[in-house]
């Protein structure tokens, strides 16, 4: 396996000489094998490698949410419940704009809010409606612009993430696309400006399903992202391919990282997904393709990190360095945003007003939990790299 895995390693550094280009993010592949659990354990505050910002979404009769985040911009931060069609728009201080809601069956109107892409720039949101296969857009006040379809064919059912990549396009993934998942599209018609191959034998979902005489019934680990904004750099990672890269701003692909042994050679298969980037610190798991229907159990995991200053991995526990005690964050519920904001995390209120009673709060956090009440909106914490 070692020898195997140094061959691999070794033509992956021969491809990047002969590009004549230095890779970016990390001057080193990282190779995980998935096979080893760290043996050792760090454990970390979170504030002592990322920069947090915590936001309290105004309350209102008509502004009740549960604080879904779905994008941030330098201005305005769009939320929703997820279910009802309502989208909350708040400005960058948390206070209460408006609300929109364009949920129907009308031509201009949405039957469901997969996630929400803003277009600070362009004055626009992006609604990806996955029950139409559709993308709807509109201005920030609510009003129809257009709307265009996703691109079909070769297994393509709908995308599953999308970004606001540049003035003129959105990145896109689908996870059943059998050959070229990854696209850029055009704001204005959906038309693919620039497919992005990454190479993979063949494709293989994380999922598991059975059926009956009447019904299919699928089952999945939950969320996580194909792609992660890290600084610039857009992190992509197809879970059918070996290797993980990084797309630059002149379209280059460079090989991040490396898996082993290769997800087309295992049954069942051991996912590697990623989590969350900083500077320092790679997070990710593995998530075993195995779920037992008749008991409800499976889709074991493990967490683990890279340091990229010791070149090892680890175990760990983060914590958030605005409590007096140890509170835990789980470093797989943080969801991506964009270059400036790297995730986000909703606070309960009520959950914070007994930390607050419990004297288990300090800082900003402690400020703003003396001024909620139990029918308070949630609030966001930012995490945001050091500058």
């Amino acid at each position: 396996m070692k020898k195997a895995t140094l061959v691999l390693v070794i033509a992956l550094l021969a491809g990047l000489a002969g590009c004549g280009k230095k890779q970016s993010i990390s001057d080193d592949i990282i190779v995980v094998d998935i096979t080893k659990a760290p043996s050792s354990k760090k454990e970390l505050i979170l504030q002592d490698f990322m920069d947090v910002e915590y936001v309290a979404l105004e309350t209102k009769d008509d502004f009740l949410n549960r604080g879904v985040v779905h994008d941030i911009g330098k201005k305005i931060i769009l939320v929703t419940n997820q279910d009802d069609g309502d989208i909350f728009v708040y400005d960058r201080t948390g206070n209460a704009l408006r609300k929109i809601n364009r949920r129907g069956q009308g031509g201009e109107e949405y039957i469901s809010c997969f996630n929400i892409t803003l277009d600070e720039e362009n004055e626009e949101m992006f609604i990806n409606d996955i029950s139409l296969q559709k993308i709807h857009v509109y201005d920030l006040y609510g009003n129809f612009k257009r709307s265009f379809q996703h691109k079909k064919g070769n297994g393509t059912l709908f995308y599953n993430d999308i970004f606001n990549y540049d003035k003129n396009n959105l990145i896109c993934y689908d996870q059943y696309n059998e050959k070229i998942p990854f696209v850029l599209i055009s704001k204005k018609d959906g038309s693919i400006t620039k497919e992005i191959k990454i190479p993979f034998k063949k494709k293989i979902l994380l999922l598991q399903q059975t059926r009956d005489e009447e019904h299919i019934y699928i089952k999945t680990p939950g969320p996580y992202r194909r792609i992660i904004t890290f600084k610039g750099n857009w992190i992509l990672s197809e879970t059918s391919s070996d290797t993980v890269y990084t797309l630059s701003p002149d379209y280059s692909l460079y090989p991040l990282l490396v898996r082993t042994p290769s997800i087309q050679t295992m049954n069942p298969e051991v996912f590697l997904i990623l989590r969350f980037f900083s500077d320092r610190y790679y997070f990710m798991e593995t998530i075993k393709n195995v779920f037992d229907f008749s008991t409800g159990k499976g889709f074991s995991r493990t967490f683990f990190m890279y340091d990229r200053q010791e070149k090892a991995f680890f175990n760990y526990t983060v914590y958030n360095g605005d409590y007096t005690i140890k509170k835990e964050i789980y470093m797989n519920w943080l969801r991506p945003v964009n270059h400036e904001i790297e995730s986000w995390q909703a606070l309960d209120a009520n959950q914070l007003i007994e930390s607050y009673n419990n004297g288990e709060l300090k800082g900003k956090l402690k400020k703003i939990a003396a001024t909620l009440n139990e029918d308070s909106n949630p609030v966001i914490m930012l995490i945001k790299h050091k500058k």
